[in-house]
């Protein structure tokens, strides 16, 4: 289900695809995050054919027609601090969606599957 706007000029319906591209460049931003992990088929898919696809690692929870909750699936650079890399990244995700967007981010759940060198 997408994120609705509701103005007093109509509705602005955001769907999922676009809110998980905007919360994988803004996970990618931040140092430490070295990859988003696939989660669905269609993330392997394109991890296996090499295409760029920023929703990979990403889910979306619409929880009413203006808040939302954002899943991330990451690997880790080792040697970063696990817990200052997530910090950064959700201040910077839940920034970036709700700039972007006009959606309220009520959560931004780090779920670390890999530490990479």
């Amino acid at each position: 289900m997408p994120g609705v706007i509701t103005t007093e000029l109509g509705k602005i319906a955001i769907p999922d695809d676009v809110i998980a591209t905007i919360a994988g460049y803004a996970a990618t931003e931040n140092y430490g995050i070295v990859g988003m992990s696939a989660k669905t088929a269609g993330d392997q898919f394109w991890q296996i054919i090499g295409g760029d696809n920023q929703r990979r690692g990403v889910r979306i929870t619409s929880l009413g027609e203006d808040m939302i909750d954002v899943d991330l699936y990451v690997t880790l650079i080792y040697g970063a601090s696990l817990p200052a890399v997530a910090q950064n990244a959700i201040g910077n995700v839940r920034y970036r969606v709700e700039e972007l967007t006009g959606l309220k981010v009520k959560s931004v759940n780090i779920h670390v599957e890999g530490v990479r060198a």
